[in-house]
């Protein structure tokens, strides 16, 4: 399958626990004030790739910890990221998922998108939330501003609600 893609950053500790694989996915309707990527926006900027390249990329990262999806927005091109966080499991890592939507509005759209259920039920934490400019706060841990939450995707699905991480 093939995804759009803003870029890859192989080792980052800062977008996630642990050392992590990223996947700047591009294309973002979202455009929020301040952003820290906008150049991901544009949903023809960046390189397509095949998510069988990625996945060989990502099993050559032996110290990793995790994959991060990142962007851009992850819930735009939700297939491809499904697939691929499908296919991570496996090798042992976890996932985190950066998206500009909350988890109500993607739990909502869950409920007639498979694929968004898919990734949600692989993501580990979800940082989840615009980035607002007014909220901003750089001592926050992976995140920017102080509406943006860490929810830990797999209790807060058995729960019915969102479950934020300590």
């Amino acid at each position: 399958m093939k995804i759009r893609v803003a870029g890859i950053e192989k080792e980052s500790v800062v977008d996630g626990p642990g050392l992590r694989f990223v996947i700047f996915v591009q294309g973002c309707t979202r455009h929020c004030s301040g952003c820290h990527n906008p150049d991901t926006w544009d949903f023809y900027g960046g390189q397509e790739m095949d998510t069988g390249e990625i996945l060989a990329q990502i099993g050559e990262g032996r110290l990793n910890r995790g994959v991060t999806f990142s962007g851009g927005e992850p819930f735009e091109q939700v297939a491809a990221c499904a697939l691929l966080a499908e296919q991570i499991k496996p090798l042992g890592m976890d996932i985190v998922t950066y998206s500009g939507y909350t988890f109500e509005e993607l739990q909502t759209k869950s409920l007639a998108d498979e694929d968004v259920k898919r990734l949600l039920e692989a993501t580990d934490i979800l940082v989840d939330g615009p980035f607002i400019a007014e909220e901003r706060d750089w001592d926050l841990p992976f995140r920017g501003s102080r509406n943006q939450r860490l929810i830990l995707v797999h209790e807060s699905l058995a729960a019915g609600m969102a479950v934020q991480a300590e």
